[in-house]
């Protein structure tokens, strides 16, 4: 699978929206997102399925596909936020892993 493409980094001030792109997927990609505030903690996962937000993230975290480009978008960004965001990509059976 080929590599995914992320920016290399962001700015923001509280309450912008911000919207961070994943490209390098096949028109058959999923794509998910993960957040790590802490370097070396484990990933939390914010989206999968494209657009599909974990009960215990917050509603200002969503995300699209639209072709072969992933995007997270935070809304009202706030200061918590603040963190490496990575994405995952897979394809083919919903059994399939990142």
């Amino acid at each position: 699978q080929a590599a995914l493409t992320q920016p290399s980094s962001l700015s923001a001030k509280v309450g912008d929206t911000i919207r961070i792109t994943c490209s390098g997927g096949s028109s058959s990609s999923d794509y998910g997102w993960f957040q790590q505030k802490v370097p070396g903690s484990a990933p939390v996962t914010v989206i999968y399925y494209n657009n599909n937000r974990p009960s215990d993230i917050p509603s200002r975290f969503s995300g699209s596909r639209s072709g072969t480009t992933g995007t997270l978008t935070i809304t009202g960004v706030q200061a918590e936020d603040e963190a490496v965001y990575f994405c995952g990509s897979y394809e083919g059976s919903s059994s399939s892993g990142y």
